[in-house]
């Protein structure tokens, strides 16, 4: 299994920018689709972006689009979310996730198909 390990979380202002980070460590990270979830206070953790293993495939959830980029560098064993536009409802916990599965179609957005995951950063949009 990968260990992982994310940053960059903070307090920011809505319509300000974060860049989360996430290192992992421990197997091969290019047989992993990654992913980032989140989990607003009060709520169920959520699905916001994933990458296929090589890079070429993303997808994210409605409403980010347009706001948030992932990404990843596998020589360099990272996966980042690039945050833009920040709103105050895009508070969260932000989990970094991998997902061994080779039917990244089918399974980007479903939870129980990540079995590798990071301790959370915390975001916070102030308005």
């Amino acid at each position: 299994q990968v260990q992982l390990v994310e940053s960059g979380g903070g307090l920011v202002q809505a319509g300000g920018s974060l860049n989360l980070s996430c290192a992992a460590s421990g197997d091969t990270f290019s047989r992993y689709a990654m992913g980032w979830f989140r989990q607003p206070p009060g709520k169920e953790r959520e699905f916001v972006a994933a990458i296929s293993r090589g890079g070429g495939i993303t997808n994210y959830a409605d409403s980010v689009k347009g706001r948030l980029t992932i990404a990843r560098e596998n020589a360099k064993n990272t996966v980042n979310l690039q945050m833009n536009t920040l709103k105050p409802e895009d508070t969260a916990i932000y989990y970094c996730a991998a997902n061994p599965s080779t039917y990244y179609s089918r399974t980007y957005y479903n939870t129980p198909s990540y079995t590798s995951w990071g301790q959370g950063t915390q975001v916070t949009v102030s308005s």
